[in-house]
């Protein structure tokens, strides 16, 4: 595990922010190429961050939330690398998250090479135009730190019970069979009148100032963030909503959102697909976020440091899902998204073997902290954190380093969950991985006094 050295603060804490727009071209694929490509841009997609540092920070720490569905594998590194370079930091400081809007691209610059060395019809992404994104988000980066930081000396921590947003996809049906179809737009009307199921009610916004005046707010929400998609209309849908209405209510706060651990959260309770059910979660969101800031208490910050646990994943294995299988499924599929999914988990595969862990960063910044989860992990895994630090405002977020697909418990994998039949591309050993990994990542002064766990521990 990496630690910043413990002190006091040498030197006064500073913030620079930055923003870049990150939208797909047309016909470039969405979701990774399982809906329908871009055809329209409804609204922008953007990359939003900030680069935090000073004090006893050995280096600073870059944090950038992006409008994509998921970034993985090289690509991933390419982010962290490049951002890395122009701040001056390593590339294990920068947080790179997803908010895992489906109509928004999905980038594995690997996963597209393979499909085109076996000249394969799909196509996961445009890797030319993910170099151009990044380097626009670069370019955002160079210029900010160009100019002046803001001097951070407080920071902010506020939370509010979002109304009627998410919904676990696990329901009981009419019959006491267990389902995990609330999909983010549900049409099955027991999805609906089912009780909504373990999530974490609470948004949670992160936010830091300089003295009075409120420089930058960070917020997150455990829910897969799609109200209607798949018709290739490009959109940061109602997340993206959401956070514009609060930039445009607090426009000197920067104001950044970031998905929590919700692979297994979705709208699905409260939305039908229906296009004017866009506006009414955004505006749920947006009523969440204003209360939180109403709510927020300052502290004065007085110490900050990094941290990051390497986790080291299994690759899934079976029948479907050995290399000779994907390498079929790449030359022989006839459904392209299927040789996308292929490609995916074939790149996942490469990666492992070359023995390169994924980093779990965690960022405190005096009574709260902010954690990098990897994949679409679970909300079990973000109420975890919370237990394990009940002395902190945990910001558990999700959609990091995105390679590993679902990352489910044993529960559900036991149950049947019907969600884990593709883009799940970890071993049933990936829980005890995961939950290992967070007690060390955010109990790092306890390791002495407290054995670690074996997976989940019981609530």
């Amino acid at each position: 595990m990496s630690l910043d050295p413990v002190g006091s603060p040498t030197s006064p804490w500073y913030l620079h922010t930055f923003s870049a727009d990150v939208t797909i071209p047309m016909g470039h694929p969405c979701m990774g190429g399982g809906i329908a490509p871009a055809r329209i841009i409804v609204d922008p997609l953007e990359a939003i961050g900030f680069v935090f540092g000073g004090g006893m920070l050995a280096k600073p720490v870059v944090f950038v939330s992006v409008d994509w569905c998921e970034i993985r594998n090289e690509a991933y590194e390419a982010w962290r690398e490049a951002l890395a370079q122009i701040a001056g930091t390593d590339p294990g400081r920068v947080f790179v998250t997803a908010v895992h809007q489906h109509d928004a691209p999905v980038v594995d610059i690997e996963a597209q090479r393979l499909l085109e060395a076996r000249h394969a019809i799909a196509a996961v992404c445009d890797i030319a135009f993910a170099g151009t994104a990044l380097g626009n988000v670069a370019d955002a980066l160079r210029g900010a730190l160009g100019g002046p930081g803001r001097r951070v000396t407080h920071v902010g921590i506020g939370r509010a019970m979002v109304d009627r947003v998410a919904s676990n996809r696990r329901f009981t049906l009419a019959d006491g069979t267990i389902s995990y179809h609330r999909t983010s737009a549900s049409h099955d009307p027991q999805a609906h009148v089912a009780d909504a199921g373990l999530i974490d009610p609470w948004l949670r916004t992160l936010s830091l100032w300089d003295d009075d005046q409120p420089l930058l707010a960070l917020s997150t929400y455990a829910v897969h963030p799609m109200s209607y998609y798949g018709q290739g209309e490009v959109s940061a849908d109602f997340m993206g909503m959401a956070r514009r209405a609060r930039q445009k209510s607090l426009p000197a706060v920067v104001q950044i959102y970031a998905s929590g651990c919700s692979g297994n959260v979705t709208a699905g309770k409260y939305n039908d697909g229906s296009p004017s059910n866009r506006p009414v979660l955004a505006a749920r969101m947006e009523a969440a976020m204003a209360d939180a800031w109403a709510q927020t208490e300052r502290h004065p910050l007085e110490s900050a440091s990094f941290r990051a646990v390497p986790l080291w994943f299994e690759p899934r294995t079976g029948a479907g899902h050995e290399p000779s299988d994907l390498e079929a499924r790449i030359a022989d599929d006839a459904e392209p998204f299927d040789q996308c999914l292929a490609a995916m988990a074939l790149s996942w595969r490469h990666r492992t073997k070359t023995g390169r862990p994924i980093d779990l960063p965690v960022l405190e910044l005096g009574p709260a902290l902010i954690a990098l989860l990897p994949g679409e992990a679970y909300v079990e895994y973000q109420l975890l954190a919370q237990r394990l630090r009940p002395d902190a405002f945990v910001l558990a977020l999700g959609y990091g380093e995105s390679a590993t697909g679902y990352i489910p418990t044993a529960a559900q994998i036991a149950e049947g969950d019907e969600n884990l039949g593709d883009w799940y591309w970890v071993s049933e050993t990936a829980e005890a991985v995961l939950a290992d990994g967070l007690f060390l990542a955010l109990t790092p002064g306890h390791l002495e006094a407290n054995a670690q766990p074996d997976g989940l521990p019981p609530d």
